[in-house]
């Protein structure tokens, strides 16, 4: 049987599925993101355990944190270049899944979820898409007619300027290249480094200042992109009246000037229905469409 190898490639852990043709789940497994000489060979060493078992692995679907090369035909592709993890710039999936002759089909981490959400969870039906994901790090997927949308790279909306009002907010911000872009105000080491805890015990000023940032991102991509649902995953999201408080401030940030967006939003901002598992089920679909392709 030729198999399908998945890989949802995060900050702190990686997800290592095995699939059949059909996207049908036949192993998967969790392992810790280390210095890539260590987190590569081991993800590698698994799947050349569990292709032994179920045959072998036609295709990679592969959703990864970045910025990571996704063009197949440059020089960085698969590689990770300006990213802030620590000792990962230069790090290589193409190289580390070599041995297996595959093709290896990439997006970023949050293009598989909006993949996934679209296919199985929040977006089904939805002809255009968008996913955020806001916890350590923030990025955004966007997905028209079942393809996830992209410049000459991926799109990052994590280091989207926002509007900060110093006399409210003077935090500075932690992006090591923007100060107080989005991602340097808004993920989970921006909040731990501003007020000491996260928003599992904050209060509802602090829970009102991020949604307020989480908006601002969101109105950017509804001006943008208009998709037709917005799904926010992530940590910082499963805060207590968090998804409320981003609702409300998206319609007063857009001033009714889109109708569509101007009424309860309660059924176009929405939490992931696939949880922890949209990034994984985007990545079997990657590689199963790879390996539709491959002759």
């Amino acid at each position: 049987m030729t198999t399908i190898g998945a890989i949802e490639a995060g900050g702190t852990k990686f997800v290592l599925a095995l699939a059949a043709g059909d996207g049908a789940v036949l192993e998967h497994a969790r392992i810790p993101t280390r210095a890539p000489g260590d987190t590569l060979p081991e993800m590698a060493a698994w799947f050349e355990a569990a292709a032994a078992r179920h045959g072998r692995i036609g295709a990679f679907g592969i959703g990864s944190f970045g910025p990571i090369g996704l063009d197949p035909a440059a020089a960085g592709f698969a590689t990770f270049s300006t990213t802030p993890k620590p000792g990962w710039r230069g790090a290589s999936f193409a190289e580390a899944l070599a041995r297996f002759q595959a093709p290896l089909a990439l997006e970023t981490d949050v293009n598989a979820a909006v993949l996934g959400e679209w296919l199985a969870g929040a977006g089904r039906g939805c002809g255009s898409l968008a996913y955020t994901t806001i916890g350590t790090g923030i990025g955004s997927g966007v997905l028209k007619n079942g393809k996830v949308l992209s410049g000459w790279s991926h799109y990052e909306s994590g280091h989207l300027l926002v509007r900060r009002d110093p006399a409210l907010d003077p935090f500075a911000g932690v992006c090591p290249f923007h100060g107080d872009c989005l991602e340097g105000l808004t993920s989970g080491p921006a909040i731990a480094a501003r007020w000491g805890h996260d928003l599992s015990s904050a209060s509802p000023d602090q829970i009102a200042l991020i949604a307020g940032y989480a908006a601002q991102a969101a109105a950017a991509l509804v001006l943008l992109h208009r998709p037709e649902r917005m799904i926010f995953g992530g940590g910082v999201m499963k805060a207590p009246g968090m998804i409320e408080e981003v609702r409300a401030r998206t319609r007063a940030a857009l001033a009714g000037y889109i109708a569509e967006w101007d009424e309860d939003l309660s059924s176009r901002i929405v939490l992931p229905a696939l949880g922890d598992d949209a990034g994984i089920t985007g990545a079997i679909e990657l590689g199963r469409r790879a390996l539709e392709t491959t002759p």
